[in-house]
């Protein structure tokens, strides 16, 4: 046997427990001499130092704080210190090692907690450690962890295999999804009307969107989706065949749209979807449809981040909506979005496009989508939302409550204004409280309870009503509680928000075109930004002006088609008619009767800003056929004002 002295014995058990040598301490005499003779003292003092060193966390050589981390005895919270892997630490009652136990108590002896000190120990000894392979790597960190059943070598088959990478979000998706085959994609040709031509339509185009099968071989999808169709078609998952479906129903303030097959083939494999209750904040969603980029089925997943009372964009109205963080883009209108259990939550409908955020989608949530069909199932038709016709104000302010003769226990909002044609003007009056409504409180901020935690506007409550119903209104008068019954209905808009694929109306003198203003109308005349360039006099009406009657429309001067009878007027664009012959007007048909029946010797045309419009009466209807021949023009007014 060889000389062996105390620093290369060192230098073995640094290297077998540290993965590299270090410097021998002064800890005696060789416990083997040059002859050969072995000295058991100095060998059990050497292995009790260096046990005892690692039980307390201490280690043989001093330390150097490398850069970029941050001193292990420093850390306070029990953050780790890098990004390893961190083992899970076990707590036996005795740390093993071959040939040599120690108690637990030998370390809580030396004023150290054992967990806590091998934790730090294996810790230092990853990082010290890099010679070795992930064999012994593994075995010397159980057995500093105190695992007494970790074996010192670790064969291949015997490894411990990290655990499996999540599974992907797609796969998580198809299968809480099994229902994906009843989304279908709907194509559909539409003809626009032409609001500057009313007398003819723009040219077709094609659109793609997504719809879902539900109960009694129908079809949902949204109201933007086929409006104006010319024709509609569906096809299936999977399928290489098209079909021709029919329009059963169009909602345009929820912007939900119904559509049936009679082709029986259609519906062979397929099943309904089924509808899940409205979900709460922070539950997943998924979006199925057939989005812009590829003709295959798109999956999108996102949570719920808000509900409340929103603005929809195609109806112009404000109803419950849900919005999520899943992407929805043009395509994925009408597709269904599922819960983690495969039920239906809602419809893909809008988004939000700003360049400030991303991926905020809107769908529409399941009491409209049942208030839809329960409508349509109904009453055979789609009858529309009803509204309480009534502008209100919010009570807040302690003074504004006390001066209407409010109790401090009492809350509600007060009446501003009351549409003209709505039948809540025939019980309610202006300044009235409205306390609650259908039995519900009404807070001073015009919100009342939702769910745990949540509050909604009060609107949410008459939108869950349907054409015909009737609803119990309580409101404070002259200090007096007044209880009414009200029959709610739908209102009728000055300017509407739809047209319903009717042509638009017009009619012709002197080259002369009159309409009837309506939102589409503003959009097809100053682009989607209508709300922003549309004349000023123009906005206040469609955001403030109330109808007197059910038939009044807000008639203008559409352009002029220039001809020598009207010479100095061809700048009149959009202005509103007031009156014809000091008579006001009603509507586009009161004016056109009033018109051709006039036997005057002037036509005078009254409009706002002050400004009228004179011809003579003969002159201008001979003129008319001529400018109608010009401009290839079939008739000099549209076929609903000839009856």
């Amino acid at each position: 046997m060889g000389s062996l002295s105390l620093t290369s014995i060192h230098k073995a058990f640094c290297f077998c427990f540290l993965g590299r040598a270090g410097p021998a301490p002064n800890l005696g005499a060789p416990f083997i001499s040059d002859s050969g003779a072995f000295h058991p003292k100095p060998f059990w003092k050497i292995l009790h130092h260096f046990f005892w060193y690692y039980s307390t966390g201490r280690t043989m050589v001093d330390k150097k704080r490398k850069r970029g981390r941050k001193n292990s005895n420093s850390a306070s919270d029990g953050t780790p210190e890098t990004l390893d892997h961190q083992h899970p630490v076990a707590t036996p009652a005795s740390a093993s090692s071959p040939g040599f136990s120690v108690p637990v108590s030998t370390a809580a002896a030396a004023g150290e907690t054992t967990v806590d000190s091998r934790a730090a120990a294996s810790r230092r000894a990853r990082k010290k450690f890099k010679g070795s392979s992930p064999e012994r790597r593994s075995s010397r960190l159980a057995e500093l962890n105190g695992d007494c059943s970790a074996p010192m070598n670790v064969e291949d088959d015997e490894r411990v295999e990290p655990p499996p990478p999540p599974m992907p979000s797609w796969e998580t998706v198809a299968r809480v999804v099994p229902t994906m085959d009843a989304v279908v994609k709907v194509f559909c040709v539409h003809t626009e009307p032409n609001f500057s031509l009313p007398w003819q339509r723009k040219r077709q185009y094609s659109s793609g969107s997504s719809g879902f099968i539900i109960g009694g071989k129908r079809v949902l999808t949204n109201a933007h989706s086929v409006e104006h169709h010319t024709q509609v078609k569906v096809k299936k998952r999977g399928s290489d065949t098209k079909y021709l479906a029919t329009v059963l129903a169009i909602g345009t303030e929820c912007d939900l749209a119904m559509l049936t097959v009679s082709n029986e083939e259609f519906w062979e494999g397929v099943s309904p979807l089924e509808f899940g209750e409205l979900p709460a904040l922070q539950d997943a969603v998924t979006v199925v449809g057939y989005p812009i980029g590829g003709d295959t089925i798109s999956v999108t997943s996102g949570v719920v981040s808000r509900m409340e009372i929103l603005s929809y964009a195609h109806g112009s109205t404000e109803l419950l909506g849900v919005q999520i963080d899943a992407a929805i883009n043009s395509g994925n209108s009408g597709g269904p979005a599922f819960n983690d259990k495969g039920k239906c939550v809602g419809i893909a409908f809008q988004s939000l496009k700003h360049e400030d955020v991303e991926n905020i989608g809107y769908i529409i949530p399941t009491p409209v989508i049942m208030h839809f069909i329960h409508d349509y199932e109904k009453n055979g038709a789609y009858t529309g939302f009803p509204i309480l016709g009534v502008e209100w104000q919010k009570m807040e302010n302690p003074d504004l409550r006390s001066s209407v003769g409010m109790a401090p226990d009492q809350k509600g909002v007060r009446i501003r204004r009351i549409e003209p044609t709505a039948p809540e003007s025939y019980v309610l009056k202006p300044s009235d409280v409205i306390l609650s409504f259908d039995g519900v409180d009404i807070a001073n901020d015009g919100t009342v309870s939702f769910r745990h935690g949540e509050r909604i506007g009060f609107s949410y409550l008459v939108s869950q009503k349907y054409t015909g119903d009737s609803a119990l209104v309580k409101v404070l008068r002259n200090s007096e509680i007044l209880e009414f019954n009200i029959k709610l209905a739908t209102h009728k808009r000055l300017i509407p928000a739809h047209i319903k694929g009717k042509p638009p109306s017009y009619y012709i003198i002197a080259g002369f075109v009159f309409a009837a203003v309506s939102v589409p109308y503003l959009r097809s005349e100053y682009g989607k930004d209508y709300e922003f360039d549309a004349p000023v006099k123009l906005l206040d009406k469609l955001l403030h002006a109330m109808a007197e009657s059910v038939d009044e429309q807000l008639v203008v001067v559409s352009q002029v088609l220039v001809a020598d009878v009207n010479i100095g007027y061809e700048d009149i664009v959009n202005t509103q008619v007031l009156a014809f012959n000091g008579k006001p007007v009603k509507n586009l048909k009161s004016l056109a009767d009033m018109v051709e029946s006039c036997e005057d010797e002037y036509l005078q045309f009254d409009l706002e800003y002050q400004q009228i419009v004179v011809l003579k009466t003969e002159t201008a209807k001979v003129a008319t056929s001529e400018i109608l021949t010009t401009h290839c023009i079939p008739s000099a007014m549209s076929d609903d004002l000839k009856t």
